[in-house]
């Protein structure tokens, strides 16, 4: 096999297995979450939930990662998230789920109407950032 197609067979391989659940959450659809800006694939699985951020950040830092990843594993499972463990990319949650109703299903998709906050363009390399004002869309 040629140098380049090495090279190329390899980077498929590290970007194929990227959002690729961990042994434990295998075969469990995953419910698309964003928390603060950070999107994340959660499946729950018993008491334990995984949470891997789909969205590229530049140098997140585990604490931010892990409150909003343990809030979007609580959006998902309807339980409290009781710990948090992993690092930027990929969390497992320890959940309290209690006994009463869980959540049996996904949770549906709100639509939002957003509007961009007047005065609060940032340049960023490539583009501008907003902030932005959302409410449920009626």
């Amino acid at each position: 096999m040629d140098r380049g197609l090495w090279i190329l067979t390899c980077v498929v391989v590290l970007l194929v297995g990227c959002n690729t659940a961990g042994p434990h959450f295998r075969g469990l659809p995953a419910t698309t979450v964003t928390v603060d800006g950070s999107t994340f694939d959660v499946r729950v699985r018993d008491e334990l939930a995984e949470a891997i951020r789909t969205n590229m950040e530049y140098a997140p830092r585990f604490g931010v990662m892990r409150e909003r990843a343990g809030r979007a594993m609580a959006l998902v499972s309807g339980c409290e998230v009781k710990e948090v463990r992993g690092d930027q990319s990929q969390a497992t949650g320890i959940l309290r789920c209690g006994k009463g109703p869980r959540r049996t299903r996904p949770v549906t998709p709100v639509a939002l109407d957003c509007v961009p906050v007047r005065g609060t363009e940032v340049q960023q390399l490539g583009g501008v950032s907003v902030e932005i004002d959302c409410e449920a869309a009626l």
